[in-house]
């Protein structure tokens, strides 16, 4: 199983980034090979559907379980059709989110726990 952890870094020392389609990195772990790789997020900065762009790319590197903080209605409509679960109350490190994750305490996410976005607030700066 391939799992991706929102994170503020490419490194499992990351911090978890609780945002999902405009975090900086998803970090994956495959419990399989044991083997971790750091996706840049492609929707960081886009300027409307970083959900579903963030979705896209976990489709796409085949990840069977995200874990992040927030989820909002499009992305997480995507994950699911897409048959990604979705886990929510991850705090510190990738690392330490993945144990949390084992051990059984983290909370599966089955509705979106963000409101819709339409495109980079005001108060919100891209990352560059």
């Amino acid at each position: 199983m391939k799992i991706a952890v929102s994170a503020s870094g490419s490194s499992i020392d990351s911090a978890v980034d609780e945002r999902f389609g405009r975090c900086a990195y998803f970090v994956v772990f495959d419990e399989k090979t044991g083997d971790t790789e750091a996706i840049l997020n492609d929707g960081v900065n886009a300027a409307e559907g970083a959900g579903i762009k963030s979705a896209g790319l976990m489709l796409r590197n085949n990840v069977d379980l995200v874990v992040t903080g927030r989820v909002g209605p499009k992305a997480m409509h995507a994950l699911l059709a897409g048959r990604v679960a979705v886990y929510t109350g991850a705090a510190g490190t990738v690392t330490q989110t993945i144990e949390q994750y084992r051990k059984g305490s983290l909370n599966p996410l089955g509705v979106p726990n963000a409101r819709s976005h339409n495109g980079i607030s005001s108060m919100e700066k891209p990352v560059k």
